[in-house]
């Protein structure tokens, strides 16, 4: 009988892996890809602060189905228990990875240069890793920036991501993160996403918010004011449209051409949003909107009164736009980079586009709260990798009228 031959890679796993549900997760890559498994140690923690290890001995039939196996499991804290150095190619041209490149996730990642593990700094999704080979140091690096001859990482050797603990579920982000549902308990979500950001604020860290037009449609533009006054904004992504019907209201009183205080539809109103956008480009922008005295009110009225930062990123539907809307999506991309360090908060509200787009650039750390009407905004999100993100399905406006309520009553 001829010998088979078995190609055998020794792993291991180590932090919250059974509440997290790390552990099944991987045995289940290596099974469903026709790899078996022997559990060669299992240290379980005692306590649930306490972490588990687990060292796996994994069989294949061939060199690249063990390779398919270690980069299935690799992205859930996976690691060769005989770790290398990390292995890097010269990108052979701009705008390109070479073919074999890491490809990142939003969690924390390592990289091992000279026997040591280097944080990646920069942290974000579907990117890859650059070294700089004179300071020791790496980072993640969008497609787009790639430069012909920078060393980028390629493989899974020497490469090692560390999921999210799920260890303390003290509080809706760990217990409840990621779930979508219209039944969910709204007043303790409500309580708890402000007890975050109170946490948020002690701990130095900003918190990013990410409107679209239905905030101003609902009539919530009081509500984000309110959050800017009591400094719980501290940066504002959104589009055209948030901006010009926030506009629109403090110029004309109107959202979409409807009255906000009635309801009803203004006589000539589908112009309003139009008018409001040709004044300000008459003017060459907000900001000398408001230094020339015709903007008095409304939340960009108030970033530019409270310096409060923010990134208008357009869309092929725009009207106008705005001056201040960054019509190229790369360079918004990259303002946008630039803007959410130091955010340890992200509150999403109406806006799928936006919503998916951000969540895309924000590393797993940032926890998330999106609120939207439909249940698929949330949904989306999880399903591309945002896996931090707490989903509220309701209308924005009593939403954003309980959080500012709870953020107004001493911690």
């Amino acid at each position: 009988m001829a010998k088979t031959t078995s190609f055998v890679e020794e792993v291991e796993l180590q932090g919250h892996i059974i509440d997290s549900l790390l552990l099944p997760k991987v045995l289940d890559e290596i099974v469903t890809r026709g790899g078996t498994y022997v559990m060669k140690e299992m240290k379980l923690g005692k306590r649930q602060i306490d972490p588990s290890y687990t060292r796996i001995e994994i069989k294949a039939d061939s060199h690249e189905q063990l390779d398919e196996i270690l980069a299935a499991i690799h992205d859930h804290g996976a690691v060769s228990t005989t770790p290398s150095d990390c292995e890097y190619e010269p990108a052979d041209m701009d705008g390109a990875f070479p073919e074999r490149f890491y490809s990142t996730t939003n969690y924390r990642t390592q990289v091992r240069r000279n026997k040591d593990w280097l944080d990646v700094d920069d942290q974000e999704m579907d990117c890859g890793i650059v070294l700089d080979l004179t300071k020791n140091t790496a980072r993640c690096l969008a497609m787009v920036h790639v430069k012909k001859g920078d060393p980028i990482v390629v493989g899974h050797q020497g490469v090692r991501v560390m999921p999210a603990d799920a260890a303390a579920r003290h509080s809706l982000f760990e217990f409840m993160s990621s779930a979508v549902s219209s039944e969910k308990p709204k007043g303790v979500t409500v309580r708890e996403i402000a007890a975050t950001m109170k946490r948020t604020k002690a701990a130095g860290e900003k918190i990013l918010a990410v409107l679209g037009p239905a905030v101003v449609h609902t009539g919530s533009v009081e509500h984000i004011c309110a959050l800017i006054e009591h400094g719980f904004l501290d940066v504002l992504f959104a589009g055209n449209a948030l901006a010009t019907h926030d506009i629109e209201q403090a110029l004309y009183g109107t959202s979409l051409g409807v009255w906000l205080d009635r309801g009803l539809p203004a006589e000539e109103g589908h112009e309003h949003h139009l008018r409001a956008i040709n004044k300000i480009r008459r003017l060459g922008g907000i900001q000398a909107a408001v230094d020339q005295g015709l903007l008095k009110s409304g939340i960009m009225f108030d970033c530019i009164q409270h310096k409060i930062p923010y990134v208008l990123a357009g869309s092929i539907r725009d009207d106008g736009p705005l001056p201040d809307v960054i019509t190229d999506a790369l360079v918004a991309q990259d303002v946008m980079r630039e803007k959410i360090k130091g955010v340890g908060f992200c509150l999403m509200i109406a806006t799928m586009l936006h919503s998916i787009a951000v969540g895309n650039l924000l590393p797993a750390a940032v926890k998330v709260a999106c609120v939207d009407i439909n249940p698929a905004t949330v949904t989306k999100l999880a399903d591309r990798g945002s896996h931090q993100t707490v989903g509220v399905v309701t209308d924005a406006e009593p939403f954003l009228r309980a959080l500012v309520n709870e953020l107004k009553k001493e911690a």
